[in-house]
C-alpha cells in the first residue's frame, strides 16, 4: 500500500485491510469487488489486484504460508526485487540488499561521485551495491536500516546535511564538489487530464453506487466518447470491472457479456 503512496495516507485502509482479511487466506477467499472497494482512494488499484493474486498463489501453492527468502518471494505476483529483499531482510531475518531510493542515492553518491542513482537498478549495481552488505542476516538488517536512514534523514535529495554525514570523508561525490545537486533528472508524473485520471473516476464512481450503465460511467468520467471507451475496455480487460448480460457495469471481474461495451 505504501508504494508510491505517503505512509500518512496508508495506515488507517491498512488497519481496516488486516482486520478484514488478516492471513493469505482469508484474502483469497475476497472477489476483486470487495478488495477494490476496501483499496478506496489509495491510488494505483493494479496493486490491489496483485495483492489478491498473490494471497490466493500462498494459499493455493504454499499452504497459506508466505515462503521464505527472496527468490521464492520474486515469484509471487506483484513482488518485484525491492519488495522481496525487504520482506525477505526486515520479516524473514535473511541476509539481503534492499535497494530503495534512499540507500541507492547514499552509495551512488559515496561510490560514484554522482548527485542522484539511475531511474532503474541495474545489474552492475546490484552487485557491487550488494557485496557492501554484511555476512550474516542481523547485520545486514542494521546495515539496511541505517543506510536507509542516513539517506531519508542525512544524504537527502535536495538539501543534504553533508557536515553531519559520518561517511562524508569517504564520500566521492562531496569530495568532487557535490555535482548535479538541485538538477531534476526526471520530470514529475502529472495526473491532471491523464488516463489515469479518468480511470480513476470511474472506478470511484463504480465504488459509491454500484452499477452503472456505460452512458452514466462516460458522463462522470468527463473523458470524450472515443477515450472514454477505449479506458473502459482496459479496465475491463484487466478485470478491474465487468459487463453483465443486461449492458451494466460493476465493479471487479464477474461475468462479462460478449462483445465490447457500448454507450447506453
Amino acid at each position: 500500500m505504501s508504494q508510491q503512496t505517503p505512509v500518512s495516507r496508508v495506515v488507517e485502509p491498512w488497519r481496516a485491510w488486516m482486520k478484514r482479511w488478516p492471513t493469505p487466506h482469508s484474502l483469497a477467499l475476497a472477489d476483486s469487488a470487495e478488495v477494490l472497494r476496501a483499496w478506496g482512494s489509495l491510488g494505483y488499484p493494479r496493486r490491489a489486484l496483485r495483492l489478491l493474486d498473490c494471497a490466493r498463489t500462498i494459499d493455493h501453492e504454499h499452504g497459506g504460508m508466505l515462503p521464505v527468502g527472496v527468490d521464492a518471494l520474486r515469484e509471487l505476483p506483484g513482488i518485484g526485487d525491492y519488495t522481496a529483499a525487504a520482506v525477505a531482510n526486515f520479516a524473514q531475518e535473511q541476509k539481503a540488499c534492499v535497494l530503495d531510493t534512499n540507500i541507492r542515492r547514499v552509495l551512488t553518491r559515496v561510490l560514484d561521485a554522482k548527485a542522484s542513482p539511475t531511474a532503474s537498478v541495474t545489474k552492475r549495481d546490484r552487485a557491487r551495491f550488494g557485496a557492501l552488505v554484511p555476512a550474516s542476516a542481523e547485520s545486514s538488517r542494521i546495515w539496511n536500516e541505517g543506510v536507509m536512514e542516513l539517506g531519508a534523514l542525512v544524504c537527502r535529495a535536495r538539501n543534504p546535511r553533508c557536515e553531519a554525514c559520518p561517511l562524508a570523508e569517504q564520500c566521492a561525490w562531496l569530495k568532487a564538489g557535490r555535482p548535479g545537486l538541485g538538477e531534476r533528472t526526471t520530470r514529475p508524473q502529472g495526473y491532471e487530464g491523464t488516463d489515469r485520471q479518468i480511470r480513476g473516476r470511474i472506478l470511484k464512481t463504480l465504488r459509491e453506487g454500484g452499477e452503472a450503465t456505460v452512458g452514466f460511467l462516460e458522463r462522470a468520467s468527463g473523458a470524450e466518447p472515443e477515450r472514454f471507451t477505449r479506458l473502459l475496455a482496459d479496465l475491463l480487460a484487466e478485470g478491474f470491472v465487468s459487463q453483465s448480460a443486461g449492458g451494466l457495469i460493476t465493479l471487479g471481474a464477474g461475468t462479462r457479456a460478449e462483445g465490447t461495451a457500448t454507450s447506453a
